[in-house]
């Protein structure tokens, strides 16, 4: 078992590694079939959903969400994976009626394309470089910071800037990329969302922190390496191999598309 968790980590990272996140990659769930995409405890075992880590690694605070542990490795009780997630699905299907965005988080390296996709398959906003500390307590400045990346991007479409120098012309250019990166999954929050949804609760724990403290709903993957507290609506999950992220957030496309 131990092996076998490690060989989807190490494959998932090899993939990911040939797909950096760009914009112009197509969509992972643009051909998903989610129409005939079902939670059941046999799909999700397909996709690996029940590996947790190994049992030195693990948090007693998941031991509620733990089926057994083989070859030292936790396994992840599925039964409730799929109660939490349908209970998750229909919060989440809750927060688009009402009109609210999700922003979706997921900073580690093998979710970052996965969760772009996502969110704009959603049409939701996204953070995939890292958390800006304030996005949720100091939203005004953060806000206040997007719209000024909005305008200065607008004044370099139009050549605006060309009434500057050289020198300066770049400047601007680069501090607008820079921006870019940092903040334009969410250039176009214009309030706090109505949930969170993060990949990784341990990778993202600021995410978690700042929701927590704003009241933002967090719905969230946990693996048998993460403390739960805190997470309004919890899966648990292997938050690791893209197997299992990609069918997660299929379930979640499924739900708000």
């Amino acid at each position: 078992m131990k092996d076998n968790k490690q060989v989807v980590d190490k494959k998932d990272n090899t993939a990911d590694e040939e797909k950096k996140v760009n914009p112009k990659r197509k969509n992972v769930f643009e051909d998903y079939d989610c129409d005939n995409l079902e939670l059941t405890m046999p799909t999700l075992l397909k996709a690996g959903v029940h590996f947790g880590h190994q049992k030195s690694r693990k948090n007693p605070k998941m031991s509620d969400f733990i089926y057994t542990t083989r070859n030292n490795i936790n396994i992840i009780d599925l039964a409730k994976t799929v109660d939490l997630a349908k209970e998750a699905l229909d919060f989440l299907a809750s927060v688009k009626k009402s009109g609210k965005q999700i922003l979706f988080v997921g900073t580690k390296k093998q979710a970052r394309n996965l969760v772009v996709d996502v969110a704009e398959y959603t049409g939701n906003p996204f953070v995939v470089d890292r958390w800006l500390g304030g996005t949720f307590t100091n939203f005004k400045n953060i806000r206040s910071r997007a719209r000024y990346m909005l305008r200065l991007q607008d004044q370099i479409a139009k050549g605006d800037v060309k009434k500057y120098t050289k020198l300066e012309q770049m400047k601007k250019i680069e501090e607008a990329e820079k921006l870019q990166k940092r903040m334009g999954g969410i250039a176009e929050m214009k309030e706090l969302p109505g949930a969170i949804f993060v990949t990784d609760v341990e990778a993202d724990k600021l995410a978690v922190r700042e929701a927590n403290i704003v009241g933002v709903p967090v719905v969230a993957l946990v693996d048998t390496n993460v403390n739960p507290e805190g997470i309004t609506y919890p899966i648990p999950a292997n938050d690791d191999a893209l197997s299992s992220l990609t069918l997660m957030l299929a379930y979640v496309c499924k739900t708000l598309r």
